[in-house]
């Protein structure tokens, strides 16, 4: 897996909104898809800020109403991001540096996909059925 680009473990188109979307309906479509994050763009694809679950939690914590709060007021401005021509030790790399879970792939700056920690948990639990496969074979 170090040497597999982010292109390989990209599986599906990103769930974006943009930033005028509620709060509600970001935790809505993060249900619905059962994902952490929405990547919040502009109508270009340009990537503008993520919105988490941890979001979420400090949004609550505040005592702001999910349905009245804008994703642009509380999203994270500019993520960090990489391009699909990184390696997945990249992103994990990233990932672990930053303290997140979730980092953007963006390509000639529009937005082409995300990687996320679970991702990656499903390449080492193939990788794992693998070897055991392998040693049952012995």
């Amino acid at each position: 897996m170090p040497h597999r680009r982010m292109s390989d473990i990209i599986r599906r188109r990103p769930v974006t909104l943009g930033g005028g979307a509620t709060v509600q309906e970001a935790c809505r479509l993060m249900h619905e898809h059962r994902i952490g994050a929405i990547l919040v763009t502009e109508p270009s694809d340009k990537l503008v800020g993520i919105f988490t679950g941890r979001d979420v939690v400090r949004l609550l914590a505040e005592g702001r109403n999910p349905a009245h709060t804008h994703l642009h007021a509380v999203m994270t401005r500019e993520p960090t991001h990489l391009p699909p021509e990184h390696t997945a030790i990249d992103a994990l790399r990233l990932m672990h540096d930053g303290g997140f879970r979730h980092v953007p792939v963006v390509a000639h700056g529009k937005l082409v996909g995300v990687v996320s920690v679970g991702d990656f948990r499903q390449f080492e639990h193939a990788r794992l059925d693998d070897e055991t496969g392998i040693w049952e074979r012995m």
